[in-house]
């Protein structure tokens, strides 16, 4: 029996980005494709099989603690961000701001998607997601350098809208124009307060 369900929802990926180096900025650059390998997308800061800890997981390891690396990619909404630059005051948002490394339009409630699930393009590179994509500072001064002024307002307008974070499940390439279709785990919603 399988573990994963295959829905009825699809998305396109209508853009794609490299972050270059963390060190010197959070903003992605731009690509029509990239490889996705076992480590991540090639040529982005945020790959590799492990990473060190970070605020994200503080409760479990102390910052710094080399753990599995299941933060390879920052994946975002069309439509959240399109929510976001309405709310910052913005005509549009531009993913390179966030770091993002793929953009999904047609996937509704996307910051949203359980855990475990996967994204399936139509070539089979598959990636899976880990959790959602808290909010943060970071992209502050990024914005404010196209955007002046609006920045601040990012973190708060993207709580429930930052997307997810996933990792590689399938090796493959990732194209503009990509179609990818969402499976999801087998299984009945948590109950902890009801058992």
């Amino acid at each position: 029996m399988p573990a994963l369900i295959r829905t009825e929802f699809t998305g396109t990926i209508v853009w794609l980005g490299l972050v270059e180096s963390r060190a010197d900025a959070l903003r992605s650059v731009s690509v029509v494709e990239a490889a996705a390998g076992f480590a991540g997308i090639e040529g982005d800061d945020h790959g590799g099989l492990t990473r060190p800890s970070c605020s994200r997981v503080i409760t479990q390891y102390p910052k710094g603690t080399v753990i599995r690396n299941t933060r390879q990619i920052c994946i975002v909404s069309a439509e959240e961000m399109a929510a976001v630059a309405s709310e910052i005051g913005v005509g549009a948002f531009n993913p390179e701001w966030c770091g993002a490394n793929i953009v999904i339009e047609g996937i509704p409630d996307f910051t949203h998607v359980p855990p475990s699930a996967r994204l399936q393009t139509q070539d089979g590179t598959t990636l899976t997601v880990d959790m959602e994509n808290r909010p943060c500072n970071l992209p502050a001064p990024v914005i404010d350098e196209d955007a002046p002024g609006h920045g601040r307002a990012f973190k708060l307008a993207a709580k429930d809208r930052r997307g997810v974070t996933a990792w590689v499940e399938k090796e493959g390439m990732l194209r503009v124009g990509d179609v990818v279709t969402l499976h999801i785990p087998d299984q009945r919603a948590w109950l902890a307060g009801d058992v």
